[in-house]
């Protein structure tokens, strides 16, 4: 039971980020995308997302509440160590959420489509930096953080925040070819094509610069045993990168969108695979961070009830709101 806790509640975590990564990364993007279309087209992009843009944020509330419950010596360490990018990004989606409703009621909308596109791409580029922050390290000394404010400031965590703009900006283009059409479709279609190779190469960046300067992560990655069973990931990774260009390319609707998520979860399958069973990487497990059994054992028993309905009202929404949002049309 101590073994198998903290593995189920880090599976559950590492999912809830995974969910909120795709359903909310496609809403912020298209947040990204709004300096690059007309006033009366950030309607209709607004409203394609509309249904789901505040539901899709459960996920992080979900991994934020899980971390706290299930590994609170992790939560008490990463969140001194990456406080400043964690603030700032809960403000911008605070800013981007206000933004979002009073759009709608605004006369002139012009300062509110510019706070729901900045509020949409400072959340992504924070969420980008605590990602480079926690892949680079924390500085633990006792079980403790150790470090100063400004650790996280890093050229690799802040490519990784520029990574993850253009990732997020990637999944609203190809949602908003699947969800919309006219010019608002032709134009994130010319732009997925852009955003595709940039995210290509940021991952590629991302591939090389981990390996280099963290020889734990070399070491997980080439030695002869691992790389037996782990060299076709960046295989198919690039196989779904080619077939993402080639559906844009074709004019196809939904798959570049099922084949961007397909490589989002590449990417993010290669980091896991980088840094576990370390929660607080290279230095405390999951199980050295785990919280006693018995509190593990009754939020999981609420997590089980709850989870299935959150994925069934999840599911029931994107089926009830299939198909495209046409110039004109409104969920409200």
């Amino acid at each position: 039971m101590d073994w198998w806790l903290p593995v189920i509640w880090a599976g559950l975590i590492g999912v809830s980020v995974a969910l909120y990564v795709i359903l909310d990364g496609f809403d912020l993007g298209t947040g990204i995308l709004f300096p690059f279309a007309e006033d009366h087209e950030r309607d209709q992009m607004m409203r394609s997302i509309a249904p789901f843009w505040d539901g899709n944020e459960t996920w992080l509330v979900m991994g934020g509440v899980g971390l706290l419950v299930a590994f609170p010596l992790a939560y008490a360490i990463i969140m001194p160590a990456l406080y400043l990018p964690v603030i700032i990004m809960l403000l911008a989606l605070v800013f981007r959420g206000v933004a979002f409703e009073f759009r709608s009621l605004a006369r002139r909308t012009g300062f509110w489509s510019a706070a729901f596109a900045g509020g949409s791409t400072v959340a992504a580029f924070s969420q980008g930096v605590i990602l480079g922050g926690l892949v680079q390290g924390i500085h633990v000394e006792n079980r403790a953080f150790a470090g100063g404010s400004f650790d996280w400031a890093t050229p690799f965590a802040l490519l990784c925040g520029f990574a993850v703009v253009s990732g997020y900006a990637l999944l609203g283009a190809t949602w908003l070819i699947m969800k919309t059409e006219g010019e608002i479709a032709a134009r994130a279609r010319r732009h997925a094509k852009l955003l595709l190779a940039l995210v290509i190469a940021f991952m590629a960046a991302v591939s090389l610069w981990t390996p280099l300067a963290f020889p734990a992560v070399a070491e997980r990655w080439f030695t002869s045993s691992n790389l037996v069973f782990l060299w076709p990931i960046p295989l198919v990774t690039a196989l779904a990168a080619v077939l993402a260009w080639r559906w844009i390319e074709q004019g196809q609707e939904v798959s570049p969108f099922i084949a961007v998520i397909v490589l989002f979860l590449l990417g993010y399958l290669g980091l896991v695979i980088s840094t576990f069973p370390y929660l607080v990487p290279r230095t405390l497990t999951i199980w050295d961070t785990a919280a006693a059994p018995a509190s593990q054992i009754f939020i999981l028993i609420g997590t089980a009830i709850m989870l299935p309905l959150i994925l069934g009202y999840t599911v029931m929404i994107y089926w009830v709101f299939r198909g495209k949002v046409r110039h004109g049309e409104s969920y409200h």
